[in-house]
């Protein structure tokens, strides 16, 4: 496959929002943001995805500043997410508004082009949606930088400007790699263990696969391909259960990487 050079970062609610089920945002970013991107030509990043291993604040702010363009999903009207848009909206950069059909339009931004997406995630509705959004990222990173993109533009009102050099204080530096640090151990024991969830008071183990909590006995797919129910978690493999059969699948494996809890 082509390597992707230019790159697209996407603000977009990461945990799980009141309203929608759980693990629905990673299904938008796997099955409708993220191959939206790729044929459009760009690599796609999302904060829990590439800039997990430095999990801070000065990380994300700069994703979000020097990526050659931006997708922001507004489904749920995520607090975290308006203000990350504020940032690149701030310095005029080129964004991509999307959002689901079931959020109404958020009155301060609706003189921008928003697509409107199916939450349902139908692999019909899906398929135009990805379309669409390809579509308007070519147009979008394209077209003039004169070409209304932002409230900046609205407004007609000077942009902020990034300065060449910031200086950090050896203080400041030695709390920022020590905090790198808690977070790669974090980040480290998540991969590792289960997380506990709570769902109608009974305890219920989940664990992390390719960003999505998958509990046991869930079914897993290759693709639309049935690969079998989880039965187990280690370390460094994952095992599955098909017509009486178990299969040890490693987390080096490239099957691994495809693994999704929905068939398609």
């Amino acid at each position: 496959m082509e390597e992707l050079k230019n790159t697209c970062f996407i603000i977009m609610p990461i945990s799980d929002q009141d309203g929608y089920e759980k693990g629905h945002f990673t299904r938008v970013y796997q099955h409708l943001i993220k191959p939206a991107c790729e044929r459009a030509g760009f690599r796609p990043i999302r904060a829990d995805d590439e800039v997990k291993t430095n999990y801070i604040v000065i990380d994300i702010i700069k994703k979000i500043l020097e990526s050659d363009i931006v997708i922001c999903d507004l489904s749920s009207k995520n607090p975290n997410v308006m203000y990350e848009l504020g940032i690149r909206q701030a310095f005029n950069k080129k964004s991509v508004l999307i959002k689901d059909v079931k959020t109404s339009r958020i009155f301060d931004i609706q003189g921008l082009r928003t697509i409107d997406y199916d939450e349902n995630l139908r692999i019909d509705e899906v398929q135009k949606n990805i379309t669409t959004i390809s579509k308007t990222l070519k147009e979008t990173f394209e077209n003039d930088k004169h070409e209304i993109n932002s409230i900046i533009q609205l407004l007609s009102i000077k942009p902020a400007e990034i300065t060449t050099t910031i200086e950090i204080s050896k203080e400041s530096s030695i709390i920022i790699d020590s905090l790198n640090d808690i977070s790669n151990r974090l980040n480290r024991l998540e991969k590792n263990k289960g997380s506990i969830l709570i769902d109608n008071n009974n305890y219920i183990q989940t664990y992390d696969i390719n960003g999505m909590e998958i509990e046991i006995g869930k079914e897993l797919y290759d693709v639309n391909t049935p690969i079998g129910k989880l039965v187990d978690v280690h370390s460094d493999a994952i095992f599955v259960e098909m017509k009486d059969k178990i299969r040890k699948i490693f987390k080096s494996d490239e099957l691994y990487s495809r693994i999704d809890d929905l068939p398609f």
